[in-house]
């Protein structure tokens, strides 16, 4: 099989979808990161958030919120205020939820080394939580992810658990994390058009050669560490959803000072 015509014909055809996230379009944040990669022959972009403040009313299984069977009361990109979580818990008839979620970007790489270089680029942004995942079709899967989200009940079957004052610090809570979630956007696309130009100068003066990459010794050195194991299974889960034929073995990479 031809990998490099093959994936032409997976970009081809996953940018000429149509939308169906709940928004209908890319996020503004994270437009300019998006575009950036699908410009270049090596990526393209698969699925995206820039990060959100989101209300769920439904139920949970065991410590997970089900977002399928959940109502969204509410959802902003930006920072957001008591009065519109108050008004919108009001609607609320089963276990409400506060969440923030952070920058979620999952990117096809033409080639591991891609990937190596998209993921160096997610840990020094601080995306601590990126991981690579490889199919069995030859899918390379990059899925940039961070650790500083927040998940707190609020109501239990319809009634409000928690006061007013405990709600206004919550939101000065999440509202500092999306702020810092935007300061890391900004760090990942400033890094990026970095590393990008640095390929580029690379490619022109020294002709390309096999990379062993240290972060694959690494894990071969630790091959039970736990927290390599956790976000592997996070990967999985996720990129599932991406790629449900193509099932395939995980391949998780971290920094030397992870």
């Amino acid at each position: 099989m031809d990998l490099s015509a093959e994936f032409k014909r997976w970009k081809a055809q996953c940018l000429g979808k149509v939308d169906l996230s709940r928004k209908g379009s890319v996020d503004d944040d994270v437009l300019e990161i998006v575009q950036l990669l699908n410009g270049q022959e090596q990526f393209f972009t698969t699925s995206s958030c820039a990060g959100r403040i989101i209300l769920l009313d439904g139920s949970i299984n065991g410590s997970e919120v089900q977002k399928q069977n959940c109502s969204w009361l509410l959802v902003t990109h930006k920072a957001c205020v008591k009065d519109d979580v108050v008004v919108a818990l009001r609607r609320a008839s089963g276990d409400a939820i506060l969440k923030f979620e952070p920058l979620v970007l999952h990117v096809q790489c033409r080639q591991l080394q891609d990937a190596q270089i998209l993921h160096s680029v997610a840990i020094d942004s601080g995306f601590r939580n990126s991981g690579i995942t490889v199919g069995k079709r030859g899918k390379i899967m990059l899925a940039v992810r961070s650790t500083h989200g927040l998940e707190v009940p609020l109501s239990h079957q319809g009634k409000l658990m928690v006061t007013e004052e405990y709600i206004n610090f919550l939101l000065k809570t999440a509202n500092q994390k999306m702020e810092e979630n935007k300061k890391r956007i900004e760090r990942f696309y400033n890094c990026l058009q970095h590393a990008l130009e640095k390929e580029t100068v690379s490619a022109t003066s020294h002709p390309k050669e096999k990379v062993n990459s240290p972060y694959i010794r690494k894990k071969k050195r630790n091959p039970e560490k736990a927290h390599g194991k956790r976000v592997s299974e996070e990967n999985d889960k996720e990129l599932e959803n991406n790629d449900h034929d193509d099932p395939g073995i995980s391949v998780t990479i971290f920094s030397e000072d992870y």
